[in-house]
């Protein structure tokens, strides 16, 4: 059984892009199904291995990314006033 293998350009593409190729922006939800599908099939061991690994650092770049948001909301000032209480005879 021979496999046939799409060598695609080695450029490094920004790190958020998606590994999914569209191929018409046009397309309806079915065909743009079969196509991701086609794609997921027809992609070899490491186009998925690469695929899988940028999914996993983007999902933790955006943690870290939240992660410094909270923080730096965290780093605002509280203030907060004593509670007093008056007894009166």
């Amino acid at each position: 059984m021979a496999t046939e293998k799409v060598q695609l350009p080695s450029a490094t593409p920004p790190a958020m892009e998606s590994c999914r190729k569209k191929k018409s922006d046009d397309a309806t939800f079915l065909q743009d199904v079969k196509d991701h599908i086609d794609e997921f099939v027809h992609a070899s061991m490491d186009e998925h291995a690469t695929c899988f690994k940028k999914t996993i650092s983007k999902m933790f770049g955006m943690s870290k990314i939240v992660a410094a948001r909270n923080a730096a909301e965290s780093k605002e000032v509280e203030s907060s006033l004593p509670l007093q209480t008056v007894v009166s005879d």
